[in-house]
């Protein structure tokens, strides 16, 4: 027999992400140029607001060298300027792990738990600097295909999206 106070207490864990407010924000290097990206990405961003705090942080680095470790190094002053001690970083890297859409939904509520900003970054064309992956608390991949940097903050967006709308239990996800 199932008593009334395990039921609350079912019922009180299954809310209980919501409890704690989270902020993401998607820290990216350099400009979109493709304009249905734009706008695609500034659709989602939108729509995430009714989910959580969602702010996108767009770094402009201009590095004058042809040296890809130079470049790399000033993304990562760039990038580590915008970092607190207490934030959760995951890089999106071809490395990192990957999740089925269920997966990172998961994955989200998890972080709810456990921090209160989470922050995501997508590099530049050559990567990472050692002392981002020295700095991330985990990197994740959204696909085994590769995609240019001007698709990436589109995906990645639908895919936050569509891992709000399945912790919500809303109708946007056709599993």
């Amino acid at each position: 027999m199932v008593r009334p106070a395990t039921i609350l207490r079912i019922r009180l864990t299954a809310n209980f992400p919501y409890i704690r407010p989270m902020k993401i924000t998607l820290i990216r290097l350099g400009k979109l140029h493709l304009p249905f990206a734009q706008s695609g990405y500034d659709e989602y961003a939108k729509r995430l607001q009714h989910y959580v705090k969602f702010t996108d942080e767009l770094l402009i680095v201009n590095s004058k060298s042809k040296d890809i470790d130079q470049i790399k190094k000033v993304e990562a002053d760039a990038i580590l300027k915008k970092l607190q001690a207490t934030d959760y970083v995951v890089l999106l890297d071809e490395k990192g792990k990957t999740y089925s859409s269920e997966n990172f939904a998961n994955y989200l509520t998890q972080m709810q738990l456990k921090t209160q900003h989470l922050i995501f970054i997508i590099g530049g064309a050559y990567g990472f600097d050692e002392r981002i992956y020295s700095r991330a608390n985990s990197q994740l991949s959204i696909s085994s295909f590769t995609f240019s940097h001007q698709l990436v903050p589109l995906i990645f967006g639908e895919q936050l999206y569509r891992a709000f709308t399945i912790i919500k239990g809303e109708p946007y996800h056709h599993a």
